[in-house]
C-alpha cells in the first residue's frame, strides 16, 4: 500500500475577521433593504443575498429581521457619533447647558439629513405606528437611551440651579426632542440648526429660574 504524503496543514481561518466583515456587509444589507423596499417586504433571506452570506450565517446572531435591522441602526449612530468627533451615546456637560443641547441637535440635524439613515429611519418609524411589537422594540432599544441623555443632562442643569428645580426633565426634554421630530417625520417645515437653536432658546427661557 502506498501512502501519500500528508498535505501540509492550511492555516485556520481567521473567524473574528470573518465575521465583523459578514456582519459589516448585513448591516448595510438590511438598512439599503429596508430603505428600498419598506419593513414588510425586507426579508431575512433577501438581506443575506444582497450581504452575500447565507441565512443560517443570520440565524446564528439574529432572532429576526427587526434583530438584525435595529442593531443596524445602533450601529450607524454610533458610526455618525464617531464621525462628529464625540463618543456615542454621551450628551456634553460642559457647564453650559444651552451650548451643550445646541451642539447635540445640532449633530441630530445631521444625522437626520444624510440619506443612509434618513431612508432607514422613516420605514422604521413608520413600520413602528402599526407594528406594536417592532414599535416597542425601536423605542426600549433605540430611544429610550437617547431620551435619557437629556433627562440626565436636564437634571445636572438642576443641579447647578440653570433649571427650576420643579421641573420634570422628562417632560422638559420634549419641549426641543418632540418639535423636531415631528417636524422631520411630518416634513412639515425644513429642519436646520437655526431651527434647533430657536427650540433650544425657546426651550430654556421657560425652563430657567426666573
Amino acid at each position: 500500500m502506498v501512502t501519500q504524503p500528508a498535505k501540509p496543514a492550511r492555516p485556520a481561518p481567521d473567524t473574528s475577521r470573518r465575521s465583523e466583515r459578514s456582519r459589516r456587509a448585513i448591516y448595510d444589507a438590511a438598512l439599503a433593504l429596508v430603505a428600498e423596499a419598506g419593513y414588510p417586504k425586507t426579508t431575512i433571506e433577501g438581506i443575506a443575498a444582497r450581504a452575500g452570506v447565507g441565512k443560517q450565517t443570520i440565524y446564528r446572531w439574529w432572532g429576526s429581521k427587526a434583530d438584525v435591522l435595529l442593531e443596524a441602526f445602533l450601529d450607524l449612530g454610533e458610526q455618525a457619533a464617531e464621525a462628529a468627533g464625540h463618543a456615542p451615546y454621551t450628551l456634553p456637560d460642559t457647564g453650559d447647558l444651552a451650548a451643550d443641547l445646541k451642539a447635540v441637535l445640532r449633530a441630530t440635524v445631521d444625522e437626520l439629513l444624510d440619506p443612509r439613515f434618513e431612508a432607514p429611519a422613516r420605514a422604521l418609524s413608520a413600520e413602528g405606528l402599526v407594528n406594536e411589537p417592532l414599535g416597542r422594540e425601536f423605542v426600549t432599544r433605540l430611544l429610550e437611551p437617547q431620551l435619557q441623555l437629556y433627562a440626565d443632562r436636564l437634571r445636572s442643569a438642576q443641579r447647578t440651579g440653570q433649571i427650576r428645580p420643579e421641573v420634570d426633565p422628562r417632560i422638559a426634554l420634549e419641549l426641543f426632542v418632540s418639535p423636531l421630530a415631528q417636524r422631520w417625520l411630518q416634513r412639515t417645515g425644513p429642519i436646520s440648526y437655526d431651527y434647533t437653536d430657536t427650540l433650544v432658546d425657546y426651550a430654556l427661557y421657560g425652563l430657567a429660574p426666573h
